[in-house]
């Protein structure tokens, strides 16, 4: 494809990407690989749309998380403020619209709040909120949240949202038995929750927006403005995501999804990958392109991951390959239990950072949660510094406090931020004052108790003015200093020094919207801590990173240990026990993502007995283990025996 007056920026693009950027009118769908560079695929599509004369305005980029939002942002704006036909003899002065689907759902509401009958600074529920006010409408209806998990109710009301379902469409179907009976009353009353604090959760910023786009005249409004689309991740689509991508692209048609089957992993929150599979019936006139040069891993690696996922009959058929060298074999190590497991890990990790190993280029990834504390232990018995990734920064109390400060100056009416803050520092404030307050009872209030609460709303009235008047950083410094939150962290000698340092921290975050005019920066500060996820929290901390194998989907690392690779635990019990055909390919996949993370080298280990639940259990290897040839593994501690039968299954004995 090339050419002799081919454009610079065309000429470090090998010949797929170069078709996909060259590909820009009419559906096109982009099959990548992991490590196939598919970022660089898309930013050098947006910069070429604009070369044939396109506003930037008119290009719209939605992909997964914040991290990537903000990476692939900033490489669009590299790339045009470099390009000197663009900025000469005028620089742009507009830009394409990246942003997360949750970011998008933002926008398009604050547009259209009257809509909905929404302030322009509503609330988002996080899933904290979520669950207490789920916890507190069963409490209302007698429920025992003590016997009915909660979360339970919120993961059903969710993945309903996110099949585009709304509370009014539920109540109005026959319900299936007691379970969805009891939910339409919960529901109900979380429902009646949220309007009253005018707040949306998670869900619902999807969900409304989907509703906004089925208003033709909104539809039209929406589809002018942007008349090139890119959706990244499109296999992580659930219905109501897939839906907003369908009607923002119906009249143009200009939509490039950019997507691997291989690595969909999150079936568990209602993303389906048939999106991506039926994307060519969807659009007749569609191009796909295949992505499959990796730029990432070693051969040895790719190789196996290769033979790993070839198994699996969902898939659209590809094959990674690469011209970095061959690489070193994976490691396996064998444990007697999951203590000698967590020690050869921290024990190898802490050998490679003496080698001269950054911390922060090693990653230990587990398929449970609970994996990780035995991890962390052998962590600090090593003295290697290690970050756990999945306890949110922006879900600390402290800093939740702060920010709780600044939500409910904004919007009154969101009481869960209101009680965060009541009575925090201290201010003498009893239950009995705190219910009437928010019962409506607030002007029977006489006496001290009465100034007290007057001195809180008018703090609360000072940090209103000041949103709208200064730079988000120096409301946060205000928050900080006059709450008197600053003074209580700095009397508590034990946990207040690592509070305080969080809660300036969230001064530096703030910086970063300094420069947004007044009043729109904090908004957009806001929607950026509440709309935060895990991955944001990777690079705060230099230590090797410890995370759950879903948390480290669209990361890399130079090196990655593997652990708990035994039947049972990895794949899980539930694909073990012949569930369901997608269950089963879906535990392949998501050993998939776990190899490609890696650059350099794998450690791969398993534990001839764990305890699970206070009960020892004898294991067998990983299925995932048997599919990899004999040539490719290096055994820590030697071979096992070959006339040991691992075929039997699990084993459980009790101590």
């Amino acid at each position: 494809m090339e050419t002799q007056n081919e454009p610079s920026y065309l000429k470090t693009l090998n010949t797929p990407q170069k078709q996909a950027v060259l590909t820009t009118e009419g559906p096109l769908l982009i099959l990548a690989g992991a490590g196939a560079g598919k970022t660089k695929t898309i930013t050098h599509r947006i910069l070429h749309i604009i070369k044939q004369g396109n506003r930037p305005s008119s290009i719209l980029a939605i992909t997964f998380t914040n991290k990537s939002a903000s990476e692939m942002r900033e490489r669009v704006r590299k790339l045009l403020e470099e390009d000197r036909a663009l900025n000469q003899p005028v620089s742009i002065d507009e830009t394409p619209f990246v942003s997360t689907f949750h970011s998008l759902g933002v926008r398009m509401i604050k547009e259209n709040s009257e809509f909905f009958n929404l302030p322009r600074h509503f609330g988002i529920f996080d899933k904290g909120d979520s669950k207490s006010a789920i916890k507190a409408a069963m409490e209302n209806l007698g429920i025992d949240p003590k016997t009915n998990e909660p979360a339970k109710f919120m993961h059903f009301i969710s993945n309903q949202k996110g099949g585009g379902i709304t509370f009014e469409e539920f109540n109005h179907k026959e319900p299936k038995g007691y379970f969805e009976e009891t939910v339409a009353k919960v529901w109900r009353e979380y429902e009646h929750a949220l309007k009253t604090e005018k707040a949306l959760d998670f869900d619902d910023l999807l969900l409304k927006t989907l509703k906004l786009l089925q208003n033709p005249d909104i539809l039209e409004r929406y589809q002018n403005r942007w008349k090139y689309i890119h959706i990244d991740e499109y296999q992580d689509t659930n219905k109501v995501q897939y839906d907003i991508a369908k009607l923002l692209a119906g009249k143009h048609q200009n939509i490039a999804v950019v997507g691997d089957i291989d690595q969909s992993i999150y079936s568990w929150r209602g993303a389906d990958f048939k999106n991506i599979m039926r994307f060519e019936n969807d659009y007749k006139d569609a191009t796909t392109l295949l992505l499959e040069q990796n730029y990432r891993s070693t051969k040895t690696i790719l190789t196996v991951a290769n033979t790993i996922i070839a198994k699996n009959v969902m898939r659209k058929e590809k094959n990674l390959f690469t011209e970095n060298e061959d690489g070193d074999q994976i490691s396996l190590y064998i444990a007697g239990d999951e203590k000698d497991e967590a020690n050869f890990i921290a024990r190898t990790a802490k050998m490679l950072v003496s080698q001269g190993v950054s911390p922060s280029e090693i990653a230990v990834l587990y398929r449970a949660n609970f994996q990780s504390r035995v991890i962390e232990e052998a962590c600090i018995k090593k003295e290697l510094a290690y970050e756990l990734i999945g306890t949110k920064f922006f879900e600390r109390k402290e800093v939740r406090e702060v920010l709780s400060y600044i939500k409910g100056a904004l919007n009154p009416e969101s009481l869960s931020d209101l009680k965060r803050i009541i009575n925090v520092p201290a201010r003498g404030i009893g239950k009995v004052t705190m219910l009437k307050i928010f019962e409506g009872g607030e002007h029977e209030l006489t006496g001290a108790v009465k100034l007290k609460i007057e001195k809180w709303r008018s703090l609360l009235q000072e940090i209103k003015v000041k949103s709208e008047t200064v730079n988000p950083s120096e409301v946060v410094k205000f928050v900080i200093k006059h709450s008197g939150l600053e003074i209580m962290y700095m009397d508590d000698k034990i946990e207040g020094p690592e509070r305080l340092e969080n809660i300036r921290e969230l001064v530096t975050i703030a910086t970063g919207y300094d420069g947004y005019e007044i009043g729109e920066g904090i908004e957009k500060f806001l929607e950026h801590t509440a709309l935060s996820s895990d991955q944001d929290e990777v690079d705060k901390k230099i230590g090797v990173k410890l995370m759950t194998i879903h948390a480290s989907k669209g990361l890399e690392f130079d090196y990655i240990f593997i652990g708990g690779l035994e039947q049972g635990q990895f794949p899980s019990e539930r694909s073990s026990k012949a569930a369901s055909k997608e269950d089963s390919e879906e535990e392949r996949r998501l050993f998939y993502v776990a190899l490609t993370r890696a650059r350099k080298k794998i450690h791969l280990a398993y534990t001839q007995m764990r305890t699970i639940y206070g009960s020892r259990q004898i294991n067998v290897p990983s299925e995932f283990i048997a599919d990899i040839g004999e040539e490719f593994i290096q055994y820590e501690n030697g071979a096992p025996d070959d006339h040991v039968d691992w075929s039997k299954g699990l084993l459980q004995l009790d101590f």
